[in-house]
C-alpha cells in the first residue's frame, strides 16, 4: 500500500528518512491535498534505475530481433553477468 503524507510532515527529516528506508516503496508527498512529490531511499532509487536499464536493453534486443538482426546470446549474457556481478 502506498504511503502518502502531507508536505508539512517533511519537517521531521529523521522520521521521513526512517520511513523511506523501512520500505523499498516510494513515499508520496501531497500539498493542499494534491500529489506534489515522491521520495524514496537511495537503495530503492538505484534498484529502480537498474531495472529501467534492464528494460531498456530488453526493448533494444526486441527491436533487433524484429529487424532481423541476430545477436550472440552467450556474449550478451556474459556482459550482463559481468556488469551485475552475477
Amino acid at each position: 500500500m502506498p504511503r502518502i503524507i502531507p508536505i508539512r510532515d517533511l519537517k521531521d527529516t529523521a522520521a521521513i528518512s526512517k520511513l523511506c528506508n523501512e520500505s523499498q516503496e516510494p513515499v508520496y508527498i501531497t500539498k493542499n491535498g494534491y500529489g506534489d512529490m515522491v521520495i524514496m531511499s537511495m537503495k530503492a532509487y538505484e534498484e529502480k534505475l537498474e531495472l529501467l536499464d534492464v528494460y531498456t536493453k530488453l526493448e533494444q534486443a526486441e527491436r533487433q530481433l524484429e529487424a532481423g538482426e541476430t545477436v550472440d546470446p552467450r556474449a550478451s549474457l556474459q556482459k550482463l553477468r559481468a556488469k551485475y556481478g552475477i
